[in-house]
């Protein structure tokens, strides 16, 4: 397999427990299928709730061609906004890779990271009616959206409590 940026060859490569084909001269790396939400999900266990569908609403993102080329399918990747981050990743629409250069993944662990937090506080009824949906429907396995909820519960707690301590005092002065 070859780099999307400077033809070079493609070596494997254990990134946060997932084996992934990274450039050692331009430092980009390649995640076939979903090895990036494995990634993701290791690099930071709480933001395994927080999925990102990069086409999950098509009407939101600007797809742009470029002039590189998938490393599986050697058809043109496009760019897309990740969310809505100020990060571009380049993405395969036929083996759904996704290509991200040096940088790109710890950009995108920080904005979960910020997007998680606003989503807890704010959103918290809407998120947790969600998740407890997929633990049902899925997309993932029973056990991984079950995780997945119970993370989104345990934030939910650490964040709740840091925000209102006064809460947090009353409810230990409450009899047992």
């Amino acid at each position: 397999m070859q780099c999307p940026n400077d033809n070079e060859n493609l070596e494997k490569v254990l990134f946060h427990n997932v084996e992934v084909d990274y450039c050692p001269k331009c430092l980009g790396i390649w995640f076939d299928g979903d090895e990036f939400a494995l990634a993701k999900n290791d690099k930071d266990k709480n933001l395994n709730w927080l999925d990102i569908d990069l086409w999950r609403d098509k009407s939101k993102f600007k797809v742009m061609r470029i002039s590189k080329f998938c490393p599986i399918c050697r058809v043109g990747l496009v760019e897309i906004n990740y969310d809505e981050s100020k990060t571009k990743v380049d993405f395969c629409k036929k083996c759904n890779g996704v290509w991200l250069d040096r940088g790109e993944f710890k950009q995108i662990i920080n904005y979960l990271k910020n997007k998680s937090d606003y989503e807890i506080l704010h959103k918290y009824s809407k998120n947790i009616v969600s998740e407890l949906w997929e633990v049902f429907s899925g997309p993932e396995q029973f056990k991984s959206e079950l995780e997945d909820f119970l993370t989104l519960l345990k934030l939910f707690n650490y964040k709740f409590i840091v925000q209102h301590p006064a809460l947090k005092d009353l409810i230990e002065k409450l009899p047992k």
